[in-house]
């Protein structure tokens, strides 16, 4: 299971005083507010950040970190995702799930026939979309809904669904 969890991304610098335009990609922006201590993944490091400051325009988060007072010293952060530690993560409901322990499960169809691996989730405004590698279907799109996912088992990396009429071709 992953231990640092992505809760935005940089887009870009927002003015001169060393703030940065962040897309969230939490279900909870206004978590921001709550937040501390942030890492910021470089590619290279995971840069342990102080937030000084939070703001709201539009569907960003504007983050000023402590310390980071210039455009120059933010303008690298571009496209660097903001990472929390799990126990920072906002608790979940039941039936919800960290899309990062999800990605590389392995799904099998309610008759325990192996069926492919999650490889990806798509956010949706109505519901997730599961993008399953089928191993005899090539890319499967499977809807995140009861009817389709029958039991997700995070500790066992197993996911079991109902192919509704339609979602694969015969």
């Amino acid at each position: 299971m992953e231990e640092l969890l992505q809760v935005g991304v940089v887009t870009q610098t927002h003015g001169i005083r060393g703030e940065v335009k962040v897309f969230p990609t939490t279900d909870d922006a206004g978590r921001f507010r709550d937040l501390k201590k942030i890492f910021l993944d470089t590619g290279r490091e995971k840069l342990p950040l102080e937030i000084q400051g939070v703001k709201f325009f539009k569907q960003f988060v504007i983050v000023k970190f402590k310390g980071l007072d210039t455009i120059n010293e933010v303008e690298r952060f571009r496209r660097c995702p903001l990472l929390v530690p799990r126990e920072d993560a906002v608790p979940l409901e039941e039936d919800e799930y960290y899309i990062a322990d999800m990605i590389g499960m392995q799904v099998e169809t309610e008759d325990g026939k192996a069926f492919g691996t999650l490889k990806d989730v798509m956010e949706t405004g109505a519901n997730d979309v599961y993008v399953i590698d089928s191993i005899s279907h090539g890319e499967v799109l499977v809807p995140a809904i009861k009817e389709c996912i029958r039991k997700v088992d995070v500790a066992e990396g197993k996911m079991t669904v109902h192919l509704m009429d339609g979602l694969v071709q015969e």
